[in-house]
């Protein structure tokens, strides 16, 4: 796999890219794609998260599963859609918190590009996903090299906000630093959690938190 990944994160995580389950990851993707099958997001797109969030300017991590595997969808955010694509339910029952949190009217669209820019990265802890198949490519490795990710995070970061929703999500706990970071568990916003995402005040919390430590806030308008 040729990853092209921001200069921070490739620094990084260069010991994950040299280990053989990474090997692993890419001989997997290539035979699939060699054997036909559609993967999401476009190769180009596989690292997208840690593009649009520098190591450096990094202040939120929103920790998602695995890439919607519909066509048109991912784009290698996590809860994202580009523009033109229709919110998915989770995102419109985020979209609806924010606005009883923040009081910021949900947007027309679901791409998440602009939390991205200022520090939210938007991580899946799968990466791709076979076309049709959710969670198609849980057990590829693609989780070691996430947890690596969080715990790099964990270590080499300071302040940071890890917001972790849905049991899948919360698992991850055990890899961060609550020390040295925030972390503000929630339902998923998934339908299927009965609205149990609902007041959990995501966006409050984590601007409360950043600006006590002197951290620009998030503006969470889209």
């Amino acid at each position: 796999m040729d990853v092209r990944i921001e200069p921070g994160w490739k620094e990084v995580l260069k010991p994950e890219f040299e280990k053989a389950y990474f090997a692993g990851i890419s001989s997997f993707l290539h035979e699939e794609l060699n054997r036909g099958k559609v993967i999401y997001p476009p190769a180009k797109l596989i690292f997208n998260a840690f593009e649009q969030t520098p190591f450096d300017r990094l202040k939120v991590l929103l920790l998602g599963q695995d890439p919607y595997h519909q066509p048109g969808q991912a784009h290698g955010l996590s809860f994202s859609v580009p523009y033109g694509v229709t919110q998915p339910p989770s995102l419109r029952t985020v979209f609806s918190e924010m606005q009883d949190d923040t009081g910021i009217m949900p947007p027309a669209h679901g791409c998440l590009e602009k939390w991205a820019g200022q520090g939210v990265m938007l991580l899946n802890a799968v990466l791709t996903v076979e076309a049709g198949k959710p969670a198609s490519h849980g057990n590829i490795g693609w989780m070691q090299f996430t947890d690596a990710v969080i715990s790099a995070v964990s270590a080499r970061k300071e302040h940071v906000v890890f917001l972790l929703w849905g049991n899948f999500a919360r698992s991850k706990r055990a890899l961060i630093d609550s020390s040295r970071h925030c972390i503000l568990e929630a339902a998923h916003p998934s339908p299927l959690a009965r609205g149990a995402f609902y007041g959990s005040k995501p966006f409050s919390q984590t601007n409360r938190y950043l600006h006590a430590n002197g951290i620009p806030p998030v503006d969470w308008s889209l």
